[in-house]
C-alpha cells in the first residue's frame, strides 16, 4: 500500500491492529473459508469492535490471510481488542494468530467498489510489526508502546525487544505485550536472530578495560578470521557452494479482489517468469516444484530459503488482476543478506502484459550482470501469444496440469483447456506443446490408447512448425519418441535440444537421466539426477535414491533417503525405503519393522503398508504374523508385485509354500494364476505381467509354463533394450529356474546379476546378497555349495 497521499487529502491518526493466521496457505480452500468465518465471528464478538463500529470510528479491511482493524478514537483500542481476541482463541486452538499494532498517519480513500479503504504509513508499519511476530505474539511499535506506557495498567506488561529488520532493509522498533495470560513471553525468532547479531558485534565492557595492545591483537585476529570466512563460498543446507548467479522465483502474492478466481492467473505469471529465466544458461534457476512450498514467506526467513534452495537471490512479488487491468510488483532480494537489490512495478492492460515475463527476465539478468546470448535474448522476448483470451485459458490449463495431485480426470480437463486456447489462437505454439506433453503423459501413466499417441505427436510437431526454437516443443516430441517408440537415441536428441534451449528445466534433465539409466549408462544417469537435484532441491523425488540402490551404493542411498524423509516426513514410501536400505545393506530388518510399527494399521488406502508388513514378516519367517497382516487387510488385492495389483491369494499361497505345505498353497495359487492370466491377455506385450504369471506357475511346479512365461518376459524387455527393467525380468527368470529345479541355469544368471546394476525394490524379486541370504524363495538352492560361495563373494 502506498504511503503517498494525493494533494488535498486530509491525514488523521489511525490506531491499527494488523493480524494474520499462521499456516493459512497450507490449508485446503474449504478449510481456509471455515477458518476465516470463525475468525470473523470472534473479532466481531469483541466489545471493542462492536463499540467502535457503533460509533462509526472503525474501518475493517480483509487482508490476505487475516484482516486489519483501524480504530479512529483511542490508542488503547487495538490492544484491548487483541486481548479479547486472544482470550476467545483459547477455544479455537487450531487458529494461531500473529498480531502487530501501530499508531500513525492514515488517509481514508474510496476504492473501485466505492468502499472505504485505508492508505498511509500507519497501516504499512503495523503490517511490518506483525511480520516480525510468531504465532501467539502481540507486538507493538515503539511509538504506540510509549503512549500506552503512560498508563499504569499497561506499563508492567510492555517488554522492549529492540530493533528488527523486516523486508527490504526496513527496521522497526518493537515492544512485546505479555501479561501472563495472553501473548508470549519469549521473543519471536526474527527478534532473537537480530539480538544475536547485535551481541556478536558488541564489544564487552571488560574487554575495553584491558590492555590496548592485547585488545588490538584480538581485534586483528577477529578481522583476519572474518576476512577468511567472507572469502569462503556460501553454502546451501546440503553443504554445496551457492553460485552468486542463482535465483528462485517464489510464489507471488495474490492481491486481487477475487483471490479464488485469480489464483491460477497469479501462479501463471510467476511460472512464466520462472520459465523465461530458466532459458538463461549463465543462471541457476530453481524449479517450480521446489519453490511452491514457500508460498507463505513469513514461515521461513529469506536466508533460510536461500540456503534450502541453494540460491543467492530470490524474486518476490504480487499480482493484482481487476478485469482487464494487471498490476505486478516485483522485488529482487539478496536472500543471504536479506537486502533488496531492485524493485519495479508494472501496470498494464492484459494484452500489454503478454510479453512481461521476457521483459522482467531481461531486467533481472542485467541486474545480476548476466550476459544473454542473442538466441537467449530472442527466445525470452518472444511473446507466447498475442491473444489475451487464449493466454488466460492457457494459464488455467497449466494451473490444472501442474497441480501435484493431478489425476486422469484433471489431465483431461487440462487437455480440453489447451484445445480451447488453441481454438482462440491456432498459432499458439506453447499451447500446442503443453497439449502434446499432457496427452503423452495420459498415455504413459493412465490410458495407453493410440488416440492419445496420435494427438500428442501431431501437437508436438505443430508446435515445432510454429516455433522451431521452443524448448517445450522439443520436450514434448522427445516424450513421444521415448514413451511411444522406445527410441532412446532419437528421444535424447530432442531432449538435448530442449535442454540447450532451457538449461534449467529439471523435467528435461530427469528424462535424460531416465534414458541414460535404461541404456545402462549408470554413471551418466547418476550425474544427471544429481544435477537435477540441485535445480529441484526440495522435491522429494525418489529417482536419485533408486539410482543409488540400483548401483548398490548403500551409504549414499541411506543418506538420500534421510534427505527425502526430512523434506516429506509424512511420506510412507520415503520411510519404508529407508528401512529397506538397512536390509539390503546389512541384512537388518529392525529399522524397517520399527518404521512400520509407527504407522497405524487403519492408514493403508492401497495396501502398500500391508504389503511391506507382510514382506518384513516373510523375510523373518514369521508366518503367523504374515497371515495376520492378510487377515486384517480386507480387500482382495493390494500393491506388491510389479505391473499391476497383486491378488491377496498369491501372498496366502506363499505363506503355505514357505512352510512346505505345497498342497494348500496350490489352492490359493490357482486363484492368483487366473488373475495373472487375465492380466496377460489384457496387455500381452507387458513383460512384467508375463513375469508374474511365470512366477506363480513356478510356485505351482508347472515347469514348462513357468519357464515359457519368464523367458517371454525377458524377450519383451531384454537388458540390451532396457538395463533397468530388463535386469528385473532376468531376476524373475533366475528365480523361476530355482523354483523348478534348473539349478545349472540359475547359478550363472544369479552370479551375473549380483555384479550388474539393476532395480532393487521390496516388491520386486531383485537380487542382492541379503535378498538371497534371507528370503525363503531361494531355499531350494540354499544348501548348494555354489550358493554359499556366491553369498561369501557378494556380501556388502
Amino acid at each position: 500500500m502506498s504511503t503517498d497521499s494525493a494533494p488535498g487529502v486530509e491525514l488523521e491518526i489511525g490506531h491499527v491492529l494488523f493480524m494474520d493466521v499462521v499456516g493459512y496457505s497450507k490449508l485446503l480452500i474449504n478449510q481456509q473459508r471455515e477458518l476465516q468465518e470463525q475468525l470473523g465471528q470472534i473479532v466481531r464478538s469483541t466489545e471493542c469492535f462492536r463499540a467502535a463500529e457503533v460509533a462509526g470510528r472503525l474501518v475493517r479491511l480483509p487482508v490476505g490471510d487475516g484482516m486489519a482493524l483501524v480504530f479512529l478514537h483511542s490508542p488503547e483500542a487495538p490492544l484491548k481488542c487483541a486481548i479479547e481476541i486472544h482470550k476467545a482463541l483459547k477455544n479455537y486452538p487450531h487458529i494461531q494468530l500473529r498480531i502487530g499494532i501501530h499508531s500513525g498517519p492514515i488517509n481514508q480513500v474510496r476504492d473501485v467498489n466505492d468502499q472505504t479503504n485505508i492508505a498511509g504509513a500507519g497501516i504499512n508499519i503495523a503490517q511490518r510489526v506483525m511480520d516480525c511476530a510468531d504465532g501467539g505474539h502481540i507486538l507493538l511499535s515503539k511509538r504506540v508502546a510509549e503512549d500506552l506506557a503512560q498508563s499504569a495498567e499497561w506499563r508492567p506488561h510492555l517488554h522492549d525487544l529492540g530493533e528488527c529488520s523486516v523486508k527490504h532493509d526496513v527496521s522497526v522498533s518493537l515492544v512485546n505485550f505479555y501479561d501472563g495470560e495472553v501473548g508470549k513471553p519469549e521473543p519471536p525468532e526474527k527478534v532473537k536472530r537480530a539480538q544475536e547479531q547485535r551481541a556478536a558485534i558488541r564489544v564487552p565492557a571488560t574487554f575495553r578495560r584491558r590492555n590496548v595492545l592485547i585488545g588490538a591483537a584480538v581485534l586483528l585476529a577477529a578481522l583476519i578470521t572474518l576476512l577468511f570466512y567472507q572469502r569462503q563460498p556460501l553454502r546451501s543446507s546440503s553443504g554445496e557452494p551457492i553460485p552468486e548467479k542463482s535465483i528462485a522465483v517464489l510464489p507471488f502474492k495474490n492481491s486481487s479482489a477475487d483471490k479464488q478466481q485469480n489464483a491460477f492467473f497469479v501462479d501463471g505469471i510467476q511460472d512464466d517468469i520462472l520459465t523465461a529465466l530458466a532459458q538463461i544458461g549463465e543462471l541457476r534457476v530453481i524449479s517450480r516444484s521446489s519453490v511452491m512450498q514457500f508460498r507463505d514467506p513469513a514461515a521461513h526467513p529469506l536466508r533460510e530459503i536461500g540456503k534450502l534452495l541453494g540460491v543467492a537471490k530470490v524474486l518476490e512479488g504480487s499480482v493484482r488482476r481487476e478485469g482487464d487491468r494487471v498490476v505486478v510488483n516485483v522485488y529482487l532480494i539478496d536472500a543471504l543478506k536479506d537486502r533488496q537489490l531492485w524493485t519495479n512495478r508494472y501496470e498494464r492492460t492484459l494484452a500489454d502484459s503478454l510479453g512481461l515475463q521476457g521483459e522482467l527476465a531481461t531486467e533481472i539478468a542485467n541486474e545480476l550482470r548476466v550476459t544473454l546470448s542473442p538466441n537467449e535474448k530472442a527466445n525470452i522476448q518472444t511473446k507466447p501469444t498475442t491473444n489475451s483470451d487464449a493466454y488466460v485459458v492457457y494459464l488455467q490449463a497449466n494451473h490444472i496440469e501442474r497441480n501435484p495431485d493431478t489425476l486422469l480426470e484433471e489431465y483431461k480437463k487440462a487437455e480440453q483447456a489447451y484445445l480451447k486456447a488453441i481454438e482462440l489462437d491456432p498459432k499458439f505454439a506453447l499451447a500446442h506443446a503443453r497439449l502434446a506433453s499432457t496427452c503423452a503423459e495420459i498415455f504413459h501413466y493412465y490410458e495407453p490408447l493410440d488416440s492419445w499417441k496420435k494427438k500428442a505427436r501431431s501437437s508436438a510437431q505443430e508446435a515445432l512448425r510454429l516455433q522451431p526454437n521452443l524448448g517445450e516443443a522439443h520436450l514434448a516430441l522427445g516424450q513421444c519418441i521415448y514413451w511411444f517408440d522406445q527410441n532412446y537415441d532419437s528421444a535424447l536428441a530432442e531432449f538435448d535440444t530442449a535442454l540447450r534451449l532451457a538449461p534449467n528445466n529439471s523435467e528435461i534433465g530427469g528424462l535424460i537421466a531416465a534414458i541414460k539409466r535404461r541404456q545402462g549408462k549408470w554413471d551418466e544417469a547418476l550425474e544427471a539426477y544429481q544435477k537435477m537435484s540441485r535445480l529441484d532441491p526440495q522435491n522429494p523425488s525418489l529417482n536419485l535414491f533408486f539410482t543409488y540402490t540400483s548401483m548398490r551404493r548403500w551409504p549414499e542411498a541411506a543418506k538420500e533417503a534421510e534427505r527425502i524423509r526430512t523434506m516429506a516426513p509424512a511420506s510412507f514410501v520415503a520411510k519404508t525405503q529407508r528401512g529397506y536400505v538397512d536390509f539390503w545393506w546389512k541384512g537388518d530388518t529392525r529399522p524397517l519393522k520399527s518404521i512400520l510399527a509407527e504407522i497405524p494399521e487403519e492408514i493403508d488406502p492401497d495396501g502398500a503398508v500391508s504389503s511391506c508388513r507382510w514382506d518384513a514378516a516373510m523375510i523373518e519367517r514369521d508366518y503367523a504374523a504374515a497371515a495376520r497382516v492378510l487377515e486384517i487387510f480386507k480387500p482382495d488385492e493390494f500393491s506388491y508385485l510389479n505391473a499391476g495389483t497383486t491378488p491377496k491369494s498369491f501372498c496366502q499361497g506363499c505363506i503355505y509354500l514357505a512352510q512346505g505345505d505345497a498342497a494348500r498353497a496350490r489352492k490359493f495359487f490357482e486363484t492368483a494364476r487366473s488373475k495373472f492370466e487375465a492380466a496377460v491377455k489384457e496387455s500381452p506385450d507387458s513383460a512384467g505381467r508375463h513375469a508374474n504369471l511365470g512366477l506363480v506357475n513356478a510356485f505351482m511346479n508347472r515347469k514348462d509354463d513357468a519357464i515359457r512365461e519368464a523367458r517371454r518376459a525377458v524377450e519383451l524387455n531384454p537388458e540390451s533394450k532396457d538395463a533397468l527393467d530388463g535386469a528385473l525380468m532376468s531376476a524373475y527368470l533366475a528365480l523361476v529356474y530355482v523354483r523348478v529345479g534348473e539349478k545349472d541355469l540359475s547359478f550363472p544368471l544369479i552370479e551375473r546379476l549380483l555384479k550388474t546394476p539393476g532395480p532393487v525394490d521390496s516388491a520386486d524379486y531383485s537380487i542382492t546378497a541379503n535378498d538371497l541370504k534371507y528370503r525363503w524363495e531361494w531355499d531350494p538352492i540354499r544348501n548348494d555349495p555354489r550358493f554359499q560361495k556366491l553369498i561369501d563373494h557378494s556380501t556388502p
